[in-house]
């Protein structure tokens, strides 16, 4: 067809034009046009690439590229862990109150976020104040890296990376205590509450480890492999007391001020079920959480190096012992292998190795997560027999099982642990962060329980907790329409 209208053409002694050639597509077609914008940007980019040429960058330019594009990955991983959290948690409670819990869980690292950016993060690492609380540079102000204990670029990360992964950390501590206190307290108190934990009692004694303060300046003199004299303080890689026990710390306390869910005690005090309404949505939180651990910890290494895939394995490792030994405990103990405490279990490998995870061998990880999967086992059991009513064992996971992966670093560090034949000196260094961590924080919590129960009332009313927090607190029903229990 396109040759005869060619030869019509040249008999006619006229150009052929564009409107005698039909092909197969439309030249207006919208994949066509959708390809206009990429066409431009390939430009743009070559045309950049090409200026960068005259002007190549220094090995250390793009190790410190490196280090902040996988920082900015890793505390992406940690922010959506708070899915893993309201996944979780919303699966272990009941049906009239998942409302209520998803949007605890939704506006905690909103309300994280704020106060971490107006003051906590400069109460943590501002290089203005002292060995107590950091200083200066408060709602990000500062632009200058020492302002916050950094080093430029490209030795050091941007401010902003840090701040986001330190912020992702903040949200998670706050996040930890809304299982805890599930299905009975006040959503107002809860929000004032995450705001002074994560605005000043978590940056606090995060600056005491990581901002170069109080446990940073407690040192000992220890032993390495060789036998020669080292300093030695208190270490906590990812935050296994840092961020874990501390909110196990908090959530511990608001729970026994808040006291147990009505029905959880029988009149004798003997514990009865209140079961979970999804444990669909609780596998899947564990899930995510599982998932999102490998930005947490070898997020931590804040850099893009040859340590980072040796955490990523010493986590999983921890996990998947953690999971097998909480449910052979839990088959042995109560004599069903329990799905919510395999899911404890992996969460309790996971905390457990939080602290260590960059220091010990593999096969100590497993160790270390597989105890971690029994202890849960017995915390849950043990907090039911006294009465401290923790409807999704946050207090077991993360303040039981973060205590021992602290300590377990004293035990099973390559280079300074008692186990590993380099004395005790971690060991104690690690009880006294334990101690002092866990005393503030008990100190700290329980004052602003008390504040706000003496104030607001931290519980709701018994006729809204029989009918729900979602219709009491929220006016609405996650479920609407289907047949309730």
């Amino acid at each position: 067809m396109y040759k005869l209208k060619l030869k019509r053409a040249r008999r006619q002694k006229r150009p052929l034009l564009n409107l005698d050639w039909q092909p197969n597509f439309r030249w207006r077609s919208p994949a066509l046009v959708a390809c206009i914008p990429l066409a431009l940007i390939i430009v743009a980019v070559w045309g950049v690439a090409a200026q960068a040429q005259d002007t190549p960058l220094t090995p250390e330019a793009v190790q410190g590229a490196l280090n902040t594009i996988w920082v900015l990955v890793a505390a992406i991983l940690v922010i959506f862990m708070n899915a893993g959290f309201g996944m979780l948690e919303t699966g272990f409670c009941r049906q009239k109150n998942a409302v209520n819990i998803l949007s605890k869980n939704l506006i905690v690292f909103a309300l994280a976020t704020l106060a971490y950016w107006a003051i906590g993060f400069s109460f943590m690492f501002g290089a203005e104040g002292n060995s107590f609380i950091g200083l200066g540079g408060f709602f990000l102000s500062s632009e200058n890296p020492e302002t916050y204990n950094l080093a430029p670029f490209p030795e050091g990360l941007p401010i902003p990376v840090f701040f986001l992964f330190q912020a992702a950390f903040a949200g998670t501590a706050a996040t930890i205590v809304s299982g805890a206190v599930a299905e009975r307290i006040k959503f107002v108190d809860f929000l004032i509450f995450s705001l002074l934990l994560t605005g000043i009692s978590y940056p606090i004694t995060g600056h005491w480890v990581w901002g170069n303060g109080l446990l940073s300046n407690i040192a000992f003199l220890g032993k390495t492999v060789d036998g020669q004299e080292v300093t030695v303080a208190f270490k906590d890689f990812a935050g296994s007391t840092v961020v874990h026990a501390v909110g196990g710390w908090a959530a511990l306390m608001g729970a026994a001020f808040l006291g147990p869910r009505i029905g959880k005690y029988a009149a004798d005090g003997t514990p009865q079920a209140l079961p979970g309404h999804n444990m669909g949505f609780a596998m899947l939180g564990c899930l995510i959480l599982w998932v999102g651990w490998f930005g947490f910890n070898p997020g931590s290494q804040l850099a893009a190096d040859e340590a980072v895939p040796y955490i990523a394995v010493t986590t999983n490792l921890a996990a998947a012992a953690g999971g097998i030994a909480a449910t052979i405990t839990a088959w042995l103990a109560i004599g069903k292998p329990d799905l919510s405490m395999i899911i404890n279990g992996i969460l309790a490998g996971l905390v457990s190795i939080t602290a260590p995870c960059a220091s010990v061998s593999y096969f100590f990880a497993v160790v270390i997560g597989a105890i971690g999967g029994v202890i849960v086992v017995y915390s849950v059991l043990f907090l039911d027999r006294i009465k401290i009513d923790d409807p999704v064992g946050a207090t077991s996971v993360h303040l039981v099982c973060g205590t021992w992966g602290t300590l377990a670093l004293g035990l099973f560090d390559k280079e300074l642990g008692l186990l590993t034949g380099h004395g005790v000196t971690q060991l104690i260094a690690q009880i006294i962060g334990i101690l002092t961590v866990g005393g503030f924080t008990v100190l700290l919590s329980s004052i602003f329980w008390l504040a706000l129960k003496q104030t607001l009332g931290i519980r709701v009313p018994e006729e809204e907790e029989l009918k729900g927090l979602d219709i009491g607190e929220h006016g609405m029903e996650a479920y609407s329409g289907f047949l309730k229990e």
